[in-house]
């Protein structure tokens, strides 16, 4: 498993892309993602909704549980992914691709973001 040096991480396993014009977008980890199992029903925040880093924005369940969501920055939801919602497998299937959650107009990046290679190490993986 390879997290991508690209992207930053949160110690509740989401990631966060670099932000293009302000906007990040955001997904759960593939260490997350296996951790979960099949995850089968995706509740995502909407356009226009406010969300703050380390706080709930919504759930994932999945075969094996229900896990909350958090936001790993503080910012104006632009955009959730409604594939994701249709297809929730695609958490599963394509964590860093085409099953990232939401993209996130940033007003504030809390400071305690990990590299690639601290998550890897904080993860065990």
């Amino acid at each position: 498993m390879s997290n991508p040096q690209q992207l930053r991480y949160s110690k509740e396993h989401e990631w966060l892309s670099a932000a293009e014009d302000g906007v990040a977008t955001v997904g759960i980890t593939e260490f997350a993602a296996n951790a979960l199992g099949d995850v089968v029903y995706a509740q995502l925040p909407e356009v226009g909704d406010t969300v703050t880093a380390g706080e709930t924005c919504g759930e994932l369940e999945s075969t094996k549980s229900v896990s909350d969501l958090y936001s790993p920055v503080t910012g104006e939801i632009t955009a959730a992914n409604q594939d994701v919602v249709d297809d929730p497998s695609l958490v599963n299937s394509a964590p860093f691709e085409g099953g990232w959650l939401f993209k996130v107009r940033v007003t504030e990046e809390p400071k305690d973001l990990l590299s690639a290679d601290e998550y890897t190490e904080f993860s065990g993986n």
